[in-house]
């Protein structure tokens, strides 16, 4: 049974507008990391990418996915969530998704704009259930 993302986790992951680091592995081993925006959706991941990125290629072939998220000011905190990722082209999932991505990162007036130039066709909606998280707070150990 998959790990359920606690309160205290999900307050962490929503906090502001954190950027995750989305680790997948290029099919000749290489790891391939990069800045994702995203959402949750109960205790599922949700982000998007264009179809054709190196993320959507890597999923494809290997569907483990690793995100780490931190807060980079002191006392220091990260949760890192290992989990397996599902492609869709539900054109109707994409847009919703996009759109409330979009009024995270971008703000509320800007949500629809972002929507409309990324729930489209090209692009992918990736939903990600988790198979492990650890999360650590008060990393510096000042507490």
């Amino acid at each position: 049974m998959p790990p359920t993302i606690t309160d205290e986790q999900r307050l962490f992951l929503l906090e502001g507008t954190r950027t995750g680091k989305l680790a997948t592995v290029r099919k000749d081993g290489r790891p391939h990391v990069v800045p994702i925006w995203f959402e949750l959706d109960g205790d599922t991941l949700v982000f998007t990418t264009a179809e054709t990125s190196i993320k959507a290629t890597s999923i494809r072939r290997d569907p483990r996915i690793c995100l780490c998220v931190d807060d980079e000011r002191p006392l220091f905190a990260f949760l890192m969530l290992e989990g397996t990722a599902e492609l869709s082209d539900d054109l109707a999932a994409l847009r919703h998704w996009a759109t409330r991505i979009g009024g995270r990162y971008m703000g509320a007036d800007r949500a629809e704009e972002y929507g409309k130039r990324n729930g489209v066709a090209g692009e992918l909606l990736v939903r990600v259930t988790p198979t492990n998280i650890v999360f650590k707070k008060d990393v510096a150990g000042y507490a």
